[in-house]
């Protein structure tokens, strides 16, 4: 079977632009530091993975990570549930996530041209595809497995099994490279992928034939090819 390689979008190919959540918020009179922001960012991915492991999923479990994001920014105040819906509604026209990772978008186009299938699984809110083709990656991916206009949701094997068959292959011959280790880790080795764990978050160990962390677009490389990637 032919390898695939999938990548989730945020915190992987795209980080959380705080900068643009900062104006975001100044719209609901809340004043908030873009660089408090950035930093609260890691207790915002440690509460959705909770989150998730709970059985929290699509609009509830971004709406903690958003929640505490803005609590640890010292924005706590803001984290009602009027902003919170606003905030999430908007996404569909003004993604949050669109400050590109370093060498992250590189990656994927470089696999693209050595024949590698490459595609995107992302719990998101519906529009990613025309955030993609607004930041002008279109070329990169042969699909884009969304969780918000398909109904299906990591981790659940379904969409990293419907993002397969359309890269002609199936999960059992997919490396998907993903950050939250609840969503892209389990939900990867469910489906009998193999993970490359981006930025991998604590020092758990893990299985080198399975899983191998990375901390930047270069480990992931070197993650990739261990795994058989022509990367």
């Amino acid at each position: 079977m032919t390898l695939a390689v999938t990548f989730d979008f945020g915190q992987v190919l795209a980080e959380l632009d705080p900068g643009f959540l900062a104006v975001k918020l100044a719209e609901r009179g809340v004043t908030a530091s873009p660089a408090r922001l950035d930093r609260a960012t890691g207790a915002g991915w440690v509460a959705y993975g909770a989150a998730l492991r709970a059985g929290g999923h699509g609009a509830g479990a971004w709406k903690t990570f958003m929640s505490t994001v803005l609590t640890e920014a010292g924005a706590g105040a803001a984290a009602t549930a009027e902003t919170l819906d606003f905030l999430f509604d908007d996404q569909r026209v003004r993604n949050l996530w669109r400050r590109p990772v370093p060498g992250m978008i590189e990656l994927a186009r470089s696999l693209r041209a050595r024949g590698v299938p490459v595609g995107v699984v992302s719990n998101s809110e519906g529009a990613l595809l025309a955030l993609i083709a607004e930041l002008g990656w279109s070329d990169a991916f042969l699909c884009v497995a969304d969780s918000g206009a398909l109904g299906l949701e990591k981790p659940g094997r379904a969409i990293f099994d419907w993002a397969a068959a359309r890269l002609g292959t199936t999960s059992r011959s997919l490396v998907h490279v993903g950050d939250s280790y609840a969503a892209d880790v389990e939900g990867a080795l469910g489906a009998g992928a193999r993970a490359v764990w981006f930025a991998q978050a604590d020092d758990r160990p893990l299985d080198p034939a399975r899983v191998r962390a990375a901390r930047d677009a270069d480990e992931a490389r070197a993650a990739l090819l261990a795994f058989g990637v022509p990367a």
